[in-house]
């Protein structure tokens, strides 16, 4: 019998609430038949859980244990994320927790050796970063979750095995009053790095895992430093490793470092080891002081990916598809695109709206982005953890040159996850060769700043988005008939109409353009038009869209083209 951990987790700033747990229906006798069953209630496994919801898909949500997970672990949310919370409903209390941020140093033996700003439009919404403890991401989505009745979220309750079939699988779910059978025509692996369904399926990842090994801890402290990345090589007191610094909301500091080769997980987390390296790090910056430890743990990095995200009926998401390094916020970021991307397509198909083969693009959309990043992400840790003795004398030679030569600096670039374009998924409908610019099929929606505090993805509603561009008198005949065909199509389609002026009285969205700003920038003339998933990737765009081209590309990218 399953016996989660029913006392609060220990922190000195966060305080944990133990969940309930509810006895499902299950342990009664009752039979229980879901659309879906998302296994793993972290912040990968509850946005997919909203994300389905909010296309109109019951799930249920089994999490093992009944508090959110012990330390800040997944700390920065980039841009993406931030607009794929936007879009899910869910963003207002990240921004106001969260401590924003665009810009990174890097020091090589005490000298500052890089300045790294990443980019940041007038247009975009969010900065780049948003520092925010993971017990607060799964805090927030939590609490998005017990509003929503489309969620059922179980706590204490750990997957204990799957039979599959053609039309479903049954799950076997521990719990503290008994194990039960619970029947889901879909299953959603977001169980993380360690995932049981990955295991019970006996499912191998593909790739390599770096040698070396990395200390994360949090302490509050009093530094005064401002919000930035803060990345130091070769200090005096790790000599050939480096140091990562970040600052944290409530004065917590997150401090992490390579190991020496060789050294125990064990030997690292010995207290009087961590705090004599923690007391270096405070004056290597400059910030000697007092302190305490909250959270302490080791890890290493890795390039792993699934070969295939669909396997039956099981969908894998995040950790469980796919382990990637830190070294430019990929893990959990990548794993929000996941989400982002598999909750739309599994509504519709659990729905009965679109046939199974539509999650075979899901699979090859996210593998492809998750061998992306290995390749990147790959670069970035054979460069902070050297994986022979060759790469490491071409590391420190890098950073030798740092010290007098220009040139080889932006090699420090971290290589920031950034969003994916599927330029070459089957969903996107063949592209219209009168457009020069613009946003291209496969690309997310462009945002487009409209007034203080107005931007256009506030204004896009739930489902496949249709924006369609008028001139000031309003759509002509041809637009109007484009934008019926879109109210009436089999799957859910906001309209957002852009003009010059207001429209009043129209039943689409609308968003005055009277700059002509969105139309520029989308290359955009009057009675254009483009489409948008659910994930607001663009799907099509055509000059003189037609209904009969709206359908067609519905169908494509509804995977039944």
């Amino acid at each position: 019998m399953h016996q989660p951990e029913t006392q609060p987790r220990p922190s000195i700033w966060y305080r944990y609430r133990v969940h309930p747990f509810r006895r499902p229906p299950g342990l009664d006798g009752m039979a229980e038949q879901v659309p879906v069953v998302v296994v793993g209630g972290g912040p990968i496994g509850m946005l997919t859980a909203l994300g389905l919801a909010r296309q109109g898909c019951r799930c249920v949500l089994l999490e093992a244990e009944l508090q959110v997970s012990q330390g800040s672990r997944a700390i920065v949310l980039t841009r993406r994320s931030q607009e794929i919370l936007q879009t899910t409903g869910v963003v207002a209390p990240f921004l106001a927790k969260g401590l924003p941020w665009s810009s990174g140093r890097s020091f090589y033996r005490g000298r500052e050796v890089y300045r790294m700003e990443m980019p940041h439009d007038p247009d975009d919404r969010f900065l780049p970063g948003l520092n925010i403890q993971q017990q607060y991401i799964e805090q927030y989505l939590a609490e998005a979750i017990a509003a929503e009745p489309l969620v059922d979220l179980r706590w204490g309750s750990r997957l204990a095995g799957i039979e599959q079939d053609a039309d479903g699988a049954t799950l076997r779910v521990d719990t503290p009053e008994g194990v039960y059978g619970l029947r889901a025509d879909w299953v959603v692996a977001a169980d993380g790095g360690r995932s049981s369904l990955r295991k019970l399926l006996g499912l191998r990842m593909e790739g390599r895992a770096y040698a070396g090994s990395f200390v994360i801890a949090d302490i509050r402290a009093a530094l005064g430093l401002p919000t930035e990345r803060l990345c130091y090589f070769d200090p005096d007191w790790n000599p050939g490793n480096n140091v990562l610094v970040h600052r944290e909301p409530e004065g917590i500091w997150r401090l992490d470092f390579r190991l020496p080769d060789g050294e125990t997980a064990e030997a690292a987390l010995e207290p009087a080891k961590l705090a004599e390296r923690i007391e270096a790090i405070l004056a290597m910056v400059g910030k000697p002081g007092p302190w305490e430890l909250d959270w302490a743990a080791v890890y290493s990095a890795s390039t792993l990916t699934l070969p295939d995200y669909v396997v039956g009926r099981v969908c894998f998401a995040g950790d469980a598809a796919h382990l990637l390094p830190i070294f430019g916020v990929r893990g959990a970021n990548t794993g929000i695109q996941d989400a982002d991307a598999l909750a739309w397509r599994l509504a519709l198909v659990a729905r009965g709206l679109a046939p199974a083969a539509l999650l075979r693009s899901y699979s090859a959309e996210r593998v492809g982005a998750a061998r992306e990043v290995c390749e990147e992400a790959g670069k970035s840790t054979r460069f902070m953890t050297p994986p022979t003795e060759g790469f490491r004398v071409l590391r420190d030679a890098v950073l030798s040159f740092t010290l007098s030569e220009g040139f080889c600096r932006e090699l420090l670039h971290w290589r920031t996850s950034r969003p994916h374009v599927y330029a070459h998924s089957p969903l996107n409908a063949p592209d219209d060769p009168g457009f020069a610019g613009g946003v291209p099929p496969g690309a997310p929606l462009r945002n487009v700043r409209l007034a203080e505090d107005d931007h256009l993805y506030d204004h896009l509603g739930r489902g496949f988005r249709l924006i369609a561009f008028a001139g000031p008198e309003g759509p002509d005949a041809a637009l109007e008939a484009v934008l019926r065909a879109a109210a009436e199509a089999p799957v859910p389609v906001a309209c957002l109409l852009v003009a010059p002026r207001a429209l009043p009285g129209r039943a689409e969205a609308v968003v005055a353009d009277a700059a002509g700003r969105v139309a520029a920038l989308y290359d955009a003339p009057p009675g254009s038009a483009c489409l948008a998933r659910p994930d607001t990737h663009v799907c099509a765009r055509w000059r003189r869209p037609t209904p009969a081209l709206l359908r067609a590309a519905l169908d494509t990218a509804c995977g039944k083209g």
